[in-house]
């Protein structure tokens, strides 16, 4: 793809100078023709006639060359377009594959103990992969069946967690807005996996999400164990400042901080 990109620019820088090249000598011999130099003795008694055709010759030739630049500008946005939406796509293909895998062993582990409780998170389980596979192939959906996603991924967290976490999910949206999928989960996963799944006790999640047609904005806030901090943390966050930087450039704010064994993520989206 890269190698593409650079033939195509290539070709553009030849086409221009063709062009710079062809435009004053097309006025050149317009010039000499009109003005009837002696030098241009074999067009007899005809110079206004050859200048007007050898006038009409260069414009075909720069407007025949502007068409060509602006068809090869079009072919390397095209190609620019399909190298982001493959690297979309690659990012999205990332998001929480470990925790599908997760939750099958442990799926796995509880069917001889609590086959009922089993068979709950299998079908919670289906419907988060068939919209992570489905929908997560798409540029945008709505932010309601996203919110439901949502939802779903935190009461399969609940279920599968032996002890209790006390999760408070407000929310005002419009359900109509779009919005890129996949995105706000990480923020959730890292609250999961890098918060509250290391503590025995008192273990807390507050989400926060408002939207309306121009904005949307998301907050969460989880405490942990100062101990047993990760370094994959960085991980999915990487990931997702590049699918933002990729989507939404310039219309995007990612903020953390942590003190006091609290930690929180804000992100906020100009529509």
């Amino acid at each position: 793809m890269k190698t593409a990109l650079k033939a195509n620019n290539w070709l553009i820088v030849r086409i221009l100078v063709l062009i710079t090249i062809a435009i004053p000598l097309g006025i050149m011999a317009y010039e000499f023709i009109i003005l009837g130099n002696d030098s241009v003795v074999f067009l007899g008694d005809y110079p206004m006639a050859i200048g007007i055709i050898v006038s009409l010759y260069y414009s075909l030739l720069l407007v025949v060359g502007v068409l060509w630049v602006l068809k090869q500008l079009r072919s390397v946005l095209s190609l620019k377009n399909e190298t982001k939406k493959n690297e979309l796509l690659h990012l999205q293909s990332q998001v929480n594959p470990h925790f599908f895998f997760n939750m099958l062993n442990n799926i796995y582990g509880m069917i001889d103990r609590d086959s009922d409780k089993a068979k709950k998170l299998i079908l919670k389980l289906s419907d988060l992969m068939r919209y992570s596979i489905y929908e997560g192939e798409k540029s945008k959906v709505k932010l309601g069946d996203e919110f439901e996603f949502l939802k779903n991924y935190i009461e399969l967290h609940q279920m599968r967690y032996h002890k209790k976490i006390a999760i408070e999910f407000k929310s005002a949206i419009e359900k109509d807005v779009e919005i890129m999928p996949l995105l706000l989960i990480i923020l959730i996963e890292n609250a999961f996996k890098h918060g509250v799944e290391n503590l025995t006790d008192n273990a807390y999640i507050t989400i926060d999400l408002m939207a309306n047609r121009d904005h949307i904005s998301f907050k969460i806030e989880n405490n942990f164990d100062e101990s047993e901090i990760s370094a994959e943390k960085g991980i999915g966050i990487k990931n997702l400042k590049r699918r933002l930087d990729l989507v939404y450039p310039n219309k995007h704010k990612l903020n953390f901080s942590q003190g006091n064994s609290i930690y929180k993520a804000q992100l906020e989206l100009q529509l």
